[in-house]
């Protein structure tokens, strides 16, 4: 395990729509779990994407957060609730065969995770955010121009495995409530921490060594 922090990609970055898209038509990004993916409807609303992955301790560490955060803003209840969460995994299977479909399926059920969660086998949506570590959260949202915007990315709070500090998702919740509010998100971002993305051997990004 390599203890990564994550690249802080610029904010104002736009979401990287036509990856997602043309990764899911050519069947390289596949949904593993969670409710249909509707393509159309991810720069209408406040979205978090968050890089997950199975087995990662960083991960388990924050999954109970991750499943207050499905109740508290994107509940069942309702037919388009306020915040759109969509999983991503890209861990190499080559070198991580846990982090697979089955893995990322068994980790949703265990959790009760609602949100399309997709297993990205060629690491291109990996890629196209510069994502580096597990957990590596990304909020955007709706800008004047139609597009989704990058508002924050950044830790869910300052808790780690082991450092004893509460795992309440302080950093990640006041930036949510800033783009349903409409306002900006908090200006002190501090990186997300974890296990670095598992590149496949051999194709690790220049920026990911």
């Amino acid at each position: 395990m390599a203890l990564t922090p994550s690249t802080m990609l610029p904010l104002g970055t736009a979401l990287p729509f036509a990856a997602i898209s043309a990764e899911l038509e050519a069947g390289h990004a596949l949904q593993v779990s969670g409710e249909p993916l509707r393509l159309e409807a991810l720069s209408q609303r406040p979205l978090l994407v968050l890089f997950l992955c199975a087995h990662c301790p960083f991960v388990k560490h924050v999954e109970p957060e991750i499943t207050r955060l499905q109740a508290d803003f994107s509940p069942a209840a309702e037919p388009e609730p306020p915040l759109a969460l969509l999983g991503i995994s890209s861990n190499s299977t080559a070198t991580h065969p846990q982090d697979g479909p089955e893995g990322l399926r068994a980790q949703a059920e265990r959790h009760g995770w609602r949100f399309p969660y997709l297993f990205d086998g060629r690491q291109a949506l990996a890629r196209a955010f510069r994502a580096a570590c597990t957990p590596d959260p990304f909020l955007f949202a709706p800008a004047g121009d139609g597009m989704a915007r990058l508002v924050y990315r950044g830790q869910f709070d300052a808790s780690r495995p082991g450092n004893d500090v509460p795992l309440d998702g302080r950093d990640i919740r006041a930036a949510i409530a800033a783009a349903l509010a409409g306002e900006p998100a908090p200006a002190e971002q501090r990186p997300a921490i974890g296990c670095n993305i598992k590149w496949h051997p051999g194709e690790e990004p220049e920026w990911a060594r």
